[in-house]
């Protein structure tokens, strides 16, 4: 049995089949599946499922597979046939090209057919794919093909004008299209990153472990702006835990842009671990281990963005390491290598440093651990920037102190050498228990909990600049401390360590404040070896600073240690913390309970508040606010509205718009304020109110700013009360809303013009204005809240009472209206569609805004064309064509006449605008035209008021149509704009005919209209863009099936028009001839069929007329000339026009005079077809000028056309000219000089020659003729020429002439006998056999002259004979071997010689 399936094949090997019936397939070839019987597959082919879509003769069969894979495989099939093209046509380098491209799409295609991708790889993927397919189309001539979502659009679900923001979309640049159109949007800062990788360390010299610290350092500023990065290496250079071989690499996190701008440097600092001196003679491990300097290495980022020029690109550099010569210069060895100051640092005496690989990587962290996982899988160390990036996260979580040892200044104690000082670093709990793991040094490597400060050798002011991280953990800050002690590190044998004072300083003040972001210089207590510090209350009551005993006035007079007045300690200190602030004007505001009475001065001082502080407190900083409005509404509500507005403009901030998330999550989980809407309704009016009388408005602007977030609580706190009273006052709340929106309606309508001040406000109220939609949604129905809107965008003025500068800022508001989803709904679009389309319609009558005026409606039509199956679209579509359509042409008129001016004139403004404009409007009409239905076109024609304004209205859209056709609107690779523009005018067209022909035919005939329509259908068909014949056949086929051939198609209706003009016909002839004719030359034969039948018909109304189609005959000739010369028509358009016409003629009674007529013309055509062939760049010279000449001869012998015989007399002169025949070019311009008289009668412009008298035109060519015989040669044919010239001087007395002509004739003589001519030779080429050619004969013939009066004297010099006797020349002989009887091979000299004469016709001359 049949079973019916949805099913294709494709061809995996080419197949050949016995069967005659078979199909012949090649590899790669698909075929659809109509049935098939039980039984198994064949081997031959791949069986893939598929839908199939518009059923019938021309259904689509669609296979079920990803969409970019289908069309990657069409695409690669496609390019296959180019890529053989381009090898055969020697581009050699894009065929390379194109191989690899292919071969990669072939891969990337395996890899989505296989699947296991994650979403992410499979959007890569397909991101790679597209990338290369547009390149590929692009480099290949090919279509653009339009995308969405790196998809192909169907042109058939989106409206016109979205098709041509994706089509310019696919050719900008990637920035352009993140261009943001409408609004303020804040656009996220980019992040960077930079991959570090340590790779080798080769230090002969130190034989000792080492610690390497890599951090990213700004000179400019002369600050550290990373953490650092540590490796810890044994002794011979690799990494101490061998567990980390290679596995030596960091990732330096949330670099900004701005970061990347500085004069960045890497650092790298090595410090050793052994002896004291590198140097010391005594064998043998030492006592006692020491953190020493040992050097240090640098790298300038300019160098490695000079270096790395992709991203993702991963290079090696060398660093060299530097020693410092003094160690007093250690903290600053990094800054000296930079300033290359070389006297403070030693260079290595061979190459050996660090060699380092890096790599720039950009984008979240989160996207760049799932696109790098093989690097993020080695054991990286990500080390973060000192404080908050440039984009703080929420729920990015530190809280880190970054502590360095900046200096100290000791005593030397009684030694003869200063000291060797150790700083031990502990963090400590207020039970007195060291903190464990709350020390790093660096990244890569574990905390500890205690950290040896590295020795500087005998140094009593020791300037470490050494930098530790202490991450103490939150519930551990309040209430530790940090203890340093102090040892003095002896050289001698023991090598021991002797402790001689500390220093300490809490992490937190009393009132709650971390320890400031500062130097801090410490106090040193003096302690010794056997000091215990267990109970470390007894010092912690003691002051640590000078600013702690300043506070501390009543000290004990005895301290439990003694402070050393002559020592000093100094730390530096930076928080980077979430959870912790060093703001007390913060702190005092989440506290206020403790002080009600300063309340006021807290929330005045909550905007000097860094912004960093705010956010890291966001939510409990909003609940003390609401807190406030609660506890005393009148006395706090306006101040608190003002901080409000402060936090909600805050986030507006490039730095903590992520926290936006945070705020909206407080607003509906966490807000509590359900009496809050009352006072911020109220606060929120009083302001606008009070926008027309205040002369400074900033805080007036900052409220409009923050609508948005203020109407969020202002809904949800009446959510709240709501919910809590079962909907009480709910007629208040209403009425307090309308009364809001009165307000804003006051602000709008305020004459702006004259107050600078007023203008920022209207602008930032119109700019949040559409951002409240969504909210208001929440608490009134969709007409109510369009109702609104529609009253606020009514309540603006027009164009004409406001600034530029506001009328953009309206018309950006009405663009988001229209964006936003209040729109989507068709009961709120139904009421704001009137408003926004008037507002519009001003513009474009003014002409005013245009590029976001056409942003605006290709929102509408969008939203239209997604909802056209509703039955609010047709109204909706009505609306848009009263309102706008006429407008529409009148603007697109206007702007192609700028087009074309600025083509011919460069004007002020940009080319480019203008294009983009002219795109944007063209796509604007198309799209309204489309979504226009019968009933749109019947209520358009039948409600214009008189016959006048249709006209008008017709002439218009015909004139805007042909524009589309002649001005390049859209590029030459845009086939899909092109071919639906093309649809979209055959079918407006069809519905405007009828009304063309109901109102402007017999009585009311209008020539103008009419001659428009023609006009506009002829283009229409000769468009190139509709020309399939030198399309690709996958191509052809495509096109005709979505479209049909849209020529065909505007062909029936031309031909439909031309029969109902009935009487009026003869007002386009002979003038339409020539465009009818440039119709019937397009390559498709139903066309020709339609068309050429209305050449009779002219015919018949002339000959009616005037009793014959001289008229006609003449301007066909002519026109055809014109065309065919061009490229168009070909052999069959000469059959079918002498088929089709003489039927038609055949019945007429002046049946001979038109078949003569049709004889002629399909001759002529005959002629003008072999004379192009000719003329082709690979044609033969002579072929070329025989060719011309039968023309030639055509035009005077058969047509009596002598304009046409002059045209081609001067076009065989410029081929004999091109092949240096100069004597034929002679002759050649000799057949124009026979028809001139020496007549005074005045000639018109032609060809070359101006406007002049006959008789100067037959002297100027005589002249010319003298020329070319002259160089030519061909003396003894100008002579007769000079005396006819002597002769014509002579009887006007012009003896200067006269003089001149009598000379060149005497040159002509001289030349004759003086100059050498080389003699021509002859021969007679036969061709036998049926083929061509069978084999050749060639003979060498003599020329016998015919000219009787050839000089036979003795006495004629030879050079003047033989002249006459090669020229002229008719009859040639030669003899050949005869053989009488047979061929004796012996002697070969037994032949009779045999004389044969050939005569030759010439063929002119």
């Amino acid at each position: 049995g049949w079973v019916p399936v949805y099913l294709m094949f494709l061809l995996i090997c080419n197949f050949r089949s016995s069967v005659c019936q078979a199909l012949v397939l090649e590899i790669g070839e698909t075929v659809q599946i109509l049935e098939k019987t039980e039984g198994k597959s064949s081997s031959y082919v791949h069986l893939k499922k598929s839908t199939v879509s518009n059923r019938g003769l021309c259904e689509t069969v669609v296979p079920l597979e990803d969409p970019i894979i289908t069309e990657t495989t069409s695409t690669l099939q496609e390019w296959g046939v180019l890529w053989k093209q381009l090898y055969v046509k020697h581009k050699v380098d894009l065929f390379h090209k194109l191989r690899h491209v292919m071969n990669e799409l072939i891969d990337l295609r395996r890899q989505l057919i296989q699947g296991h991708l994650a979403q992410d790889q499979t959007r890569e993927i397909k991101r790679h794919i597209t990338v290369r397919l547009d390149w590929g189309n692009e480099h290949l001539g090919l279509d653009l093909v339009p995308r969405k979502e790196f998809e192909m659009v169907d042109q058939d679900h989106i409206s016109v004008s979205e098709l041509y923001k994706l089509c310019s979309s696919s050719v900008r640049s990637q920035g352009d299209n993140m261009r943001q159109r409408h609004g303020d949007g804040c656009q996220v800062p980019v992040q960077h990153h930079l991959f570090i990788n340590l790779k080798s360390f080769t230090y002969n010299t130190i034989s000792e472990d080492a610690d390497v610290f890599f951090s990213l350092y700004d000179t400019r500023d002369n600050k550290q702006i990373s953490e650092k990065f540590m490796v810890r290496l044994n002794k011979n250079g690799g990494p101490k835990n061998p567990e980390k071989v290679d596995r030596l690499c960091a990732l330096f996190t949330d670099l900004s842009s701005k970061d990347l701008k500085r004069d960045l440097y890497i650092v790298t600092h090595v410090i050793r671990t052994g002896r004291m001196l590198l140097n010391d003679s005594k064998k043998g491990l030492p006592h006692v281990q020491y953190r020493r300097p040992y050097g240090c290495a640098v790298l300038a980022m300019s160098d490695v963005f000079h270096t790395i020029t992709d991203l993702k690109e991963e290079k090696d550099f060398v660093l060299k390491v530097y020693t410092c010569n003094n160690e007093n210069e250690w903290f600053q060895i990094h800054e000296n290598i930079i300033r290359k100051s070389s006297t403070k640092y030693s260079a290595p005496s061979t190459n050996y440093g660090l060699i380092i690989s890096l790599q720039l990587l950009r984008g979240e962290l989160d996207q760049i651990r799932r696109e790098n996982q093989a690097v993020f899988s080695r054991a990286l160390a990500i080390t973060r920037k000192l404080g908050f990036p440039d984009v703080i996260m929420p729920g990015d979580t530190r809280n880190d102190l970054y502590l360095t040892l900046e200096r100290g200044d000791f005593e030397r104690g009684g030694k003869s050498v200063q000291k060797n000082i150790e700083v031990t670093v502990y963090v400590l709990y207020a039970d007195g228990d060291t903190l464990k793991d709350c020390i790093s040094l660096g990244s890569g490597e574990p905390n500890t909990s205690e950290h040896r400060s590295f020795v500087l050798y005998h140094n009593n002011s020791p300037r470490w600049s050494e930098m530790i991280k202490l991450p103490i953990p939150i519930d551990r800050f309040r209430g530790s401390h940090l203890r340093f002690e102090f040892r003095h590190c002896s050289t001698k044998d023991k090598g021991e360590k002797k402790l001689f004072g500390f220093s300490f300083t809490p992490l937190m003040r009393e009132d709650g404040t971390t320890l400031s972001d500062e130097s801090h210089e410490l106090y040193v207590y003096k302690c010794d070896e056997n000091t215990t510090f267990s109970n470390q209350g007894l010092y912690l009551s003691m002051p640590c600073c000078k600013e702690d005993f300043n506070s501390c006035p009543n000290l004990p007079s005895t301290l439990p240690f003694q402070r050393n007045p002559k020592e000093t300690f100094w730390v530096s200190t930076q928080l980077c913390s979430t959870k912790l602030t060093q703001n007390v004007d913060l702190l005092a505001l989440l506290n206020w309970k403790a002080h009600p009475d300063k309340v006021l001065d807290i929330l005045g001082q909550l905007r000097h508040i860094n912004g960093e502080e705010i956010v890291k407190f966001l939510r409990d900083v909003l609940d003390t606010l609401f807190c406030l409005l609660d506890d005393n509404t009148d006395k706090y509500g306006p101040l608190v509205f003002q901080s409000l507005v402060f936090i909600i403009n805050l986030l507006r901030d490039s730095r903590f718009y992520h926290f936006r998330p945070v705020m909206e999550a407080y607003i509906q989980n966490h807000f509590a304020g359900a009496l809050a809407y009352k006072e911020l309704i109220r606060c929120l009016k009083w302001y606008m109110d009070r926008s027309a009388e205040v002369v400074r408005q900033d805080h007036i602007q900052e409220a409009m700013r923050a609508l948005e977030y203020l109407l969020k609580f202002i809904v949800q706190s009446r959510i709240l009360y709501s919910r809590a009273t079962c909907g009480m006052e709910e007629e208040l709340f209403r009425a307090s809303i309308q009364e809001l929106f009165q307000s804003i309606r006051f602000v709008l309508s305020l004459d702006s013009r004259s107050s600078e001040t007023l203008v920022f406000t209207q602008a930032a109220l119109l700019n949040s204005f559409p951002d409240i939609f969504d909210e208001l949604l929440q608490m009134f129905t969709v007409q109510e809240v369009a109702e609104y809107v529609r009253g606020t965008l009514g309540s603006m003025p027009s164009t004409v009472d406001i600034g530029q500068s506001m009328d953009v800022v309206k018309l950006q508001s009405i663009a988001r209206t229209v964006e936003s989803r209040l729109f989507f709904f068709p009961e709120s679009r139904s009421i704001l569609l009137p408003v926004v389309l008037h507002h519009i319609h001003l513009h474009l009558r003014q002409q005013r805004e245009l590029l976001i005026c056409s942003g605006i409606l290709t929102s509408i039509f969008s939203i239209i064309n997604t909802s056209a199956m509703e039955s609010s679209v047709q109204e909706e579509v009505e609306m848009m064509v009263e309102s706008l359509l006429d407008v529409l042409l009148q603007t697109l008129l206007s702007i192609m006449s700028k087009s074309q001016s600025l083509e011919t004139a460069r004007g002020q403004r940009c080319p480019q605008c203008t294009a983009e404009i002219t795109g944007e409007y063209v796509s604007t009409l198309l799209s309204l035209l489309r979504q226009m239905t019968e009933v749109h076109f019947h209520h358009l024609l039948n409600n214009f008021h008189s016959k006048e304004e249709l006209k008008e209205f017709l002439l218009k859209i015909f004139c805007v149509f042909r524009n589309l056709m002649k001005l390049t609107i859209f590029p030459r690779d845009w086939s899909v704009m092109r071919l639906l523009t093309s649809h979209v005018i055959v079918v407006t067209t069809q519905y405007l005919s009828p009304a063309l022909h109901k109102n402007f035919s017999e009585a009311d005939f209008d020539f103008k209209v009419w001659n428009s329509f023609f006009s506009l259908t002829v283009l229409y068909i000769n468009q190139p863009s509709l020309q399939l014949e030198p399309l690709t056949q996958a191509k052809r086929k495509k096109v005709l099936d979505k479209y049909g051939d849209m020529r065909v198609m505007m062909a029936y209706e031309l031909f439909s028009m031309w029969q109902k003009l009935g009487e009026n016909k003869p007002h386009f002839i002979p003038g339409m001839m020539g465009p009818f004719l440039g119709v019937t030359l397009v390559p498709q034969s139903e066309v020709r069929n339609i068309m050429i039948p209305i050449f009779h018909d002219m015919m018949d109304w002339e000959q009616r007329q005037n009793g014959n189609f001289k008229l006609v005959e003449a301007e066909l000739m002519d026109k055809l000339e014109s065309m065919v010369s061009d490229g168009k028509g070909d052999g069959n358009h000469r059959e079918l026009f002498g088929l089709l016409l003489l039927e038609k003629i055949e019945q007429e009674t002046w049946r001979e005079t038109g078949i003569s007529f049709v004889t002629s013309v399909t001759r002529l055509m005959e002629r003008l077809l072999d004379y192009r062939e000719c003329m082709k760049g690979d044609e033969m010279e002579n072929k070329k000028i025989g060719g011309s000449s039968n023309l030639m001869n055509f035009y005077k012998s058969e047509m009596n056309k002598e304009e046409m015989y002059i045209r081609y007399i001067h076009k065989l002169c410029d081929l004999h000219l091109q092949a240096e025949d100069y004597t034929e070019s002679a002759f050649t311009l000799l057949l124009y000089w026979e028809l001139l008289h020496w007549e005074d009668r005045p000639l018109r412009e032609f060809l070359h020659y101006p406007t002049q008298s006959e008789w100067q035109r037959k002297e100027g060519l005589s002249r010319k003729v003298l020329h070319y015989f002259n160089k030519g040669k061909c003396w003894e044919y100008g002579i007769s020429l000079c005396r006819e010239l002597a002769f014509q001087y002579e009887t006007l007395y012009d003896y200067q002439s006269l003089s001149w002509i009598r000379k060149m004739e005497a040159a002509y003589y001289d030349n004759i006998i003086e100059q050498q001519r080389i003699e021509p030779e002859f021969f007679r080429m036969g061709f036998y056999g049926r083929k061509f050619p069978f084999f050749l004969r060639i003979y060498a013939v003599t020329p016998v002259s015919d000219i009787t009066d050839v000089p036979q004297l003795e006495r004629v010099p030879e050079r003047i004979k033989s002249f006459y006797r090669i020229n002229n020349v008719t009859r040639f002989h030669y003899d050949r071997p005869f053989h009488k009887g047979p061929k004796d091979r012996e002697n070969e000299f037994r032949v009779c010689v045999c004389v044969f004469y050939v005569q030759v016709v010439a063929l002119y001359f």
